[in-house]
């Protein structure tokens, strides 16, 4: 699969249609594969964190996420074909398992949260088969007695909503033990589909504007926001750096 480079981290041109592929291909190999959902906000922590962003390049696939990834592929002149979401993937990867008899773990998100995401996933796609549900928390002295929850279920895919970074790097630090062959980071993508936050209306969705419907309804989000800006000042400064080598 080509790929680009944004800020250091490497960003795979895939489609929703290359992600389900590969689901099929890191099932059938039963080995441990992440995938990262990448968005703005995380290539400026890991532009700032080097150990974080050897995370993101050591996926196995890293999809793009945020609107504004898209938007600098473009000014990049390195074009993406789509953008990949956990908000929407979530869904899709729901129906792919039920079509194919996958059972996904939800892991993470509040109490409560997980086991109303897995009533409301297979409401909506029957035929799907839930492997297991647990809030937890990306904690080291919670650690073992995950893994022995997951292992003990033998999912397919692992589903782990304890945010950015934790999420990535405690899949990092666990995937071999996990026992699971697909586990992917999906951020607030629990709490839209439980209700427990309202997604942006798609208009807003379709012109990127998600970042604001998302701030307006937790404000206590405005640090976080700020790295939209200096994510635009480090793609320019990537482009004039490219423009003075050649």
């Amino acid at each position: 699969m080509e790929s680009i480079e944004v800020l250091g981290v490497r960003v795979d041109s895939a489609t929703y249609q290359d992600l389900l592929e590969r689901v099929d291909a890191f099932v059938a190999s039963r080995q441990p594969h992440q995938i990262v959902t990448l968005n703005p906000e995380m290539l400026v922590m890991a532009h700032d964190n080097p150990d974080f962003r050897r995370i993101l390049n050591a996926a196995d696939l890293n999809v793009a996420d945020g609107v504004g990834l898209i938007l600098a592929a473009r000014w990049l002149r390195r074009p993406l074909p789509e953008r990949v979401t956990g908000s929407d993937g979530i869904y899709r990867l729901a129906a792919y398992c039920a079509q194919r008899g996958y059972r996904p773990f939800f892991l993470g998100a509040a109490p409560g949260v997980a086991e109303i995401v897995a009533q409301r996933l297979t409401a909506a796609f029957p035929g799907l088969e839930v492997a297991g549900t647990y809030a937890g928390s990306p904690r080291e002295d919670e650690a073992e007695e995950i893994i022995a929850r997951v292992r003990a279920t033998r999912p397919d895919l692992l589903l782990v909503a304890y945010g950015v970074p934790a999420e990535e790097q405690w899949i990092a630090r666990h995937r071999d033990r996990l026992g699971v062959p697909v586990m992917i980071g999906v951020g607030g993508a629990f709490d839209f589909v439980a209700g427990v936050t309202r997604r942006a209306p798609v208009w807003m969705r379709r012109v990127g504007l998600e970042w604001l419907h998302r701030l307006i309804q937790e404000p206590w989000r405005w640090r976080r926001q700020l790295a939209l800006p200096r994510f635009v000042a480090l793609v320019f400064r990537q482009k004039f750096a490219r423009r003075r080598r050649r």
